[in-house]
């Protein structure tokens, strides 16, 4: 999953001259096919959106700091995923777990309970825009993107969460990047014996965590079509503010959780009867579809009376189980719409509503 094209540049030695004679814009021209993946790679250590754009700033500082130092005896991008590995590890050290809502406490019991209060604190995993895995490499296969969305779904993010530091930078840079044992030796500054060790502790502690099919492979099987329909069906249904349509696309084990608040459902009675249902009236929502952390999502707008139009409230990230959904994570406070490709706000008129109907 690592791009050729930083490597053809960097062997062409014209920007690297530059570069080193401290020519910012080259610089920046040097990395730019690997920003996207750097970004991506500090997201999957950290569980956060916010982070990783944090720690990818950090990287591209220090790397610019080091470039004078920079001998070429590993590959450019071996040498700036060695700096975003520490940066991540050290980031990693002083921040608490990011998790979601099913592994920060049990389920909430079927009953008309009221929401709980949310937790404000940086514990939550948050969603990734598919955009953002765009690495501005054109020869890219699709087979490439298909493992780059692979590796930032949901279940795999949190199970990572689970991992040590040094155990999450091995297996991410071994099994999802590509990187051999000695490379991620060099990056972690220890023994191919131990990169072999953790790679398969860590392994093991994944198997028990991730589901047996992922979500690229279900979305593959159900066909766009099929996608497209069940997105429609459960916006429409929430628009309409009717829950016997919505309970009727979920599984019957799904699971329904709106982070920042700590509290969740599981099952079709604890759903049905949970603050998480609507409560009218009818068409104060608007749902827009889209796609973050490889799967189906929602971008979700709530009439505001005093602006006059839809305004987002919050992310639906979908997971889908054979035909029907298993589980809806919908984040409360995500802010950047921008990168899903979607508006700051939707019009609250007639023709609007005409459209969607």
């Amino acid at each position: 999953m690592r791009s050729d094209a930083t490597r053809e540049l960097f062997e062409d030695g014209v920007l690297l001259d530059a570069t080193l004679a401290e020519d910012e814009e080259a610089f920046y021209r040097l990395i730019a096919v690997e920003r996207a993946v750097l970004e991506a790679h500090c997201y999957r250590m950290l569980g956060s959106a916010h982070d990783a754009e944090d720690a990818l700033q950090e990287t591209l500082l220090k790397a610019w700091r080091a470039l004078p130092d920079y001998e070429g005896r590993s590959s450019l991008g071996t040498w700036l995923h060695r700096i975003a590995t520490n940066v991540c590890i050290d980031a990693i050290r002083r921040r608490p777990k990011r998790v979601l809502p099913i592994d920060y406490g049990p389920p909430i019991e079927a009953g008309h309970n009221p929401p709980p209060e949310p937790v404000r604190e940086p514990v939550w995993i948050e969603p990734f825009p598919d955009q953002g895995l765009a690495s501005g490499d054109e020869r890219e296969t699709p087979e490439a993107r298909y493992e780059q969305r692979e590796a930032v779904e949901l279940a795999f993010i949190a199970a990572l969460q689970h991992l040590p530091a040094r155990q999450r930078a091995v297996l991410i840079l071994r099994d999802v990047l590509g990187f051999t044992a000695k490379e991620v030796a060099m990056v972690l500054e220890t023994t191919i014996a131990s990169v072999n060790s953790a790679l398969q502790r860590a392994r093991g502690t994944l198997d028990e965590r991730l589901p047996e099919r992922s979500q690229q492979a279900t979305l593959r099987s159900l066909g766009d079509a099929r996608v497209r329909d069940l997105a429609e069906r459960f916006a429409n249904a929430f628009e309409r503010d009717d829950v016997g349509a919505i309970l009727a696309l979920l599984a019957e084990d799904a699971t329904f959780a709106m982070p920042p608040y700590p509290g969740w459902c599981q099952g079709r009675e604890a759903i049905a009867d949970s603050w998480l249902m609507p409560e009218g009236p009818p068409g104060r929502l608007r749902y827009i579809p889209t796609r973050a952390n490889g799967q189906l999502a929602l971008g979700v707008y709530e009439h505001d009376r005093e602006a006059g139009c839809f305004l987002p409230v919050c992310l639906d990230v979908l997971t889908v189980d054979d035909g029907r959904i298993s589980e809806v994570l919908a984040f409360r406070s995500f802010e950047d719409y921008s990168r899903l490709g979607l508006p700051e706000r939707l019009p609250f008129d007639d023709a609007f509503d005409r459209r969607r109907r």
